[in-house]
């Protein structure tokens, strides 16, 4: 009993600790986020998310190689066995996976969202999978079968590995891909909007940033805008200038003000690019040639009036606002200085996405030339009622469905962030119109969606594989029942007793004695049951 029991545990953790190694896998497109809001509850910049990889990865690797090996004990008619060091490590996993789980739950539970959304890229390939692997378990479970005894356990043995067999046949009913389609039907590619221009090669928000941006021909660029205690426009996303300059060592005693608390003569002290070189947020500082390297070690806080005269040729801009606190001298007007500022740089109206909802009514009537975008999800009706053609949401929060929906109505739908290129191909085959990303230089190569496949093609993968395992299956089960169903149970003495060698011992004896009283425990008395007993002396 308690071996059947640390069987469960140990099937239950390889399950737990698999799905948590497919989330953190599949969580890489937001692991950036993810350091930035560690970041905001610690207080410190630390990059969490390649040590909970590796530690995830340690403890799928160890849970899945005590498995196979319980696995091969079965095959083999013996017991785990499992060693009390093991049986240690394997609740410690087993725990910290649950506890693990459940904190990311409760911190960021939007984030579970994107495991749903991986699924549609990974869940006919995952299907295959799964089920080349029942198919293989079927030898130790045609054995073990063979060997029972007992129909009961026959039984159940067989009609728990049954139902499992058959969810996984029809498990394609359930899956729903946007890129299960027709070749034809694919529509354009989504044009890409740099994320505070070009973040993975130079640092974020800076006038390098966005040159880089123009350089990979993307389609826009997004900005958050701040303004300056003494009223000027500069380019900040968090509140406060820690995480992104050195105001800690100019400035160590105004470190937590808000960023626009500060003039801009003590903005221009602030070096702007050091954090990204020793942070290296994306892994991509390595990559950069010396030149670059130089360049973004002495970038400073950019003015929105220098990154307008780089971008407004060519390039469209979203632009993100931060709320002012109330004691700022320009906290009433401080829509209508940026404002001044879009128009005098010479910048086309019509490229401009203008994201916040203050002042709206307004900022139609100067500039009626602006794409009204809403950060939040409304209904087509009322965006056409508040003037609005465009959305600009992260793309956990819309579905396939709603993407039909606003395309149909003729509005446009921007997602952010989308840096890996399987989401990107997700969002490509649903219809999605534009993206904010983080690895423009990436995703700007991406020529076609990584997988696209008919509805046809993939029927006739699906029902071929279940055809494929069905017959492997039945033929296992009739050749494992052909081989071990004529062989007796031998208990251990039987098998000692088989082993030993051929002479009087007093070893020997105790055996053939244990495999008489046992047989006869068992009710077996019949002559020929105990005919060999006759021939060896007794």
């Amino acid at each position: 009993q308690w071996e059947r029991l640390w069987f469960l545990i140990l099937t239950s953790s390889f399950f737990l600790t698999l799905v948590w190694f497919y989330f953190w896998w599949e969580v890489h497109n937001d692991y950036n986020e993810i350091n930035w809001f560690l970041y905001n509850r610690m207080g410190y910049w630390s990059d969490w998310s390649i040590p909970i990889l590796v530690t995830t990865a340690a403890g799928f690797t160890y849970i899945t190689v005590l498995l196979i090996l319980a696995l091969c004990h079965i095959a083999v008619g013996q017991q785990m066995n499992l060693h009390w060091l093991h049986k240690i490590g394997l609740v410690t996993t087993l725990i910290t996976t649950v506890v693990t789980m459940s904190s990311i739950a409760q911190l960021w539970d939007d984030e579970w969202d994107m495991v749903f959304i991986s699924l549609q890229a990974t869940a006919p390939f995952l299907h295959i999978g799964a089920l080349a692997a029942v198919t293989a378990l079927s030898w130790l479970v045609a054995g073990q079968f063979a060997r029972t005894e007992k129909a009961t356990s026959q039984m159940l043995m067989f009609t728990a590995y049954l139902a499992v067999v058959v969810a996984l046949y029809l498990v394609p009913l359930t899956i729903s891909s946007p890129c299960i389609m027709e070749k034809k039907a694919l529509g354009p590619k989504p044009v890409i909007i740099g994320h505070r221009g070009a973040p993975m090669l130079a640092p974020e928000n800076t006038l390098m940033s966005f040159q880089k941006a123009v350089e990979q021909k993307i389609y826009g660029v997004q900005a958050d805008v701040v303004l300056s205690y003494d009223g000027v426009p500069f380019l900040m996303h968090d509140k406060t200038l820690r995480r992104t300059t050195n105001v800690e060592e100019v400035f160590p005693d105004r470190a937590y003000e808000h960023s626009s608390m500060f003039n801009w003569t003590d903005l221009e002290k602030l070096n702007a690019g050091e954090w990204f070189l020793r942070n290296d947020p994306f892994w991509t500082v390595g990559s950069l040639s010396r030149s670059d390297y130089l360049e973004a070690a002495n970038q400073s806080v950019c003015k929105l009036e220098d990154m307008l005269e780089v971008i407004k040729d060519n390039t469209s801009l979203i632009l993100n606002f931060q709320n002012l606190p109330s004691a700022h001298p320009y906290y009433s007007s401080y829509i209508n200085i940026t404002l001044e500022t879009i128009l005098a740089s010479g910048i086309r109206q019509q490229a401009v996405m203008w994201l916040p909802d203050m002042e709206r009514q307004l900022v139609r009537q100067i500039a009626p030339g602006f794409q009204q975008t809403s950060g939040l999800k409304l209904d087509a009706e009322r965006m056409r009622e508040k003037g609005i053609i465009k959305l600009n949401l992260r793309y956990t929060k819309v579905t396939n469905e709603d993407v039909r929906d606003y395309t149909m109505a003729n509005l446009s739908v921007n997602l952010y962030t989308v840096n890996e290129p399987w989401l990107y191909s997700i969002l490509w085959c649903a219809g999605v119109q534009s993206v904010t990303s983080d690895s423009s230089h990436i995703l700007r190569k991406v020529p076609f969606p990584i997988w696209l496949m008919p509805p046809e093609e993939y029927h006739l993968i699906w029902i071929t594989s279940d055809l494929i395992s069905f017959i492997i299956i039945v033929g296992v089960f009739i050749f494992q029942k052909w081989r071990l169903g004529s062989i007796r149970t031998y208990n251990p003495e039987q098998i000692m007793l088989s082993a030993a060698v051929r002479r009087s011992s007093r070893d020997v004896k105790i055996m053939k004695e244990k495999l008489i009283f046992s047989e006869i425990n068992n009710g077996v008395e019949t002559t020929d049951e105990l005919s060999f007993c006759s021939e060896n002396g007794y």
